[in-house]
């Protein structure tokens, strides 16, 4: 089973106080302020501390229901929402309500770790399929690798680890698969408020019909920069809902009655809040693009198209651990080796929805220093000796 390596990371961060993470996916902005006087009201309440409803409590459910509607464009007849303690909760309680041990989900790959890790540990088989080189998804290699045994495909958009933000056709094409071969569709967008223009997020639920095969699953932490208070919520088919009852009830008994009072404000301020950052986002990113660009020799990544990932393959043979450890030691900054993502060769997943506007010009002085020793290296330029993983120049 993989290691979860943010914690890896982590550990080789305190080791060297004072380094600039690029690692952890997290926004750099916090909450909307109308969720303090939300935790003010909420103190005085003694319903703070009972059980709760275990799909979570009715005005927050309501405003899930508006949100989906009105900017999803879901139309949420025979469909139930169930709030759990954040995106990778609701992840579990999808593959758990839809297969049993043995069965298969399919991932395209590089795929989000703590997907494989919680099919592992579910007595899945997660069934990697490469992506295309521009990490778009291979419809072709995605059909051919569905058995007997395959109870459905996933799909990340925007994607984590690589930026990619699938087009409504493909993920449409995914829905159609999906019904032919009797599966579910289970659709992470938890990215969904950060797509590049000119790409566009889409919901498959919103697909007449599609909705008693889509899990769709979202989240609070990126979107209203609420990471700790682990907030996130899925829409089900009604079919599945005794059984989303019976998994809820069993993980979480219901979700944290004080973190939905916070949610349910964020949402009564609605998407203008994430909104009024995404440029800050965007700009990192195009500065960290300007900056990959200087290195075509050295490594070729990915041009996120959303979210906030870059997926850098270095042209080195070493392994990502080492030059993960390497920059952490030296230049005091972190990335992810993306190995722990199913990518192959010295590859790492560089993310920046953490920067803030007054600590970008220090990571590009850093990452810049950085590349810059990683040039010297002896066998910059050497074709890695591994199968090489999806790449694009960036």
């Amino acid at each position: 089973m993989l290691q979860p390596v943010i914690p890896i990371v982590a550990g080789w961060m305190r080791e060297n106080p004072g380094t600039l993470s690029l690692g952890q996916g997290v926004a750099y902005f916090d909450p909307p302020p109308e969720i303090h006087q939300s935790i003010q009201t909420a103190l005085g309440s003694s319903h703070l501390h009972a059980y709760g409803p275990y799909d979570g409590h009715e005005k927050l459910i309501e405003l899930i229901y508006q949100k989906l509607i009105h900017e999803n464009r879901i139309q949420v007849h025979h469909s139930h929402v169930v709030v759990t303690a954040g995106a990778n909760m609701a992840f579990s309680h999808a593959i758990h309500a839809i297969a049993d041990p043995g069965d298969e989900i399919i991932l395209p790959a590089p795929y989000y770790f703590n997907h494989h890790m919680a099919l592992s540990q579910a007595g899945l088989r997660p069934v990697t399929v490469p992506t295309r080189p521009d990490y778009q998804l291979d419809l072709a290699a995605i059909e051919q690798a569905i058995t007997p045994r395959t109870r459905a495909i996933v799909t990340v958009s925007p994607n984590n680890p690589t930026g990619a933000v699938y087009p409504e056709q493909d993920l449409r094409s995914i829905s159609d698969l999906c019904r032919k071969y009797l599966l579910t569709h289970i659709s992470d967008e938890a990215y969904e408020y950060f797509a590049w223009h000119p790409n566009q997020h889409f919901s498959p639920a919103s697909i007449p019909d599609a909705q008693t095969r889509t899990i769709s699953i979202f989240s609070l932490s990126k979107s209203y920069g609420m990471a700790g208070w682990r907030m996130g919520y899925m829409l089900v088919p009604d079919s599945l809902k005794d059984s989303m009852r019976k998994i809820q009830d069993t993980q979480l008994i219901c979700p944290p009655v004080i973190s939905q009072m916070a949610a349910a404000a964020a949402l009564e301020r609605g998407r203008a809040w994430p909104d009024h950052f995404r440029s800050t986002i965007h700009h990192s990113q195009k500065a960290i693009q300007k900056v990959l660009n200087d290195w075509p020799q050295l490594c070729s990544g990915s041009n996120p198209q959303g979210a906030f990932y870059f997926l850098v393959r270095f042209h080195l043979h070493m392994s990502p651990e080492d030059l993960v450890k390497q920059w952490i030691e030296n230049f005091r900054i972190a990335v992810l080796p993306a190995s722990t993502f199913g990518a192959t060769g010295c590859t790492v997943r560089l993310s920046y929805g953490a920067i803030r506007p007054d600590t970008l010009a220090e990571v590009i002085h850093r990452l810049t220093s950085a590349l810059e020793s990683s040039a010297n290296h002896p066998l910059v330029g050497i074709p890695s000796s591994t199968s090489p993983g999806p790449s694009t120049a960036p």
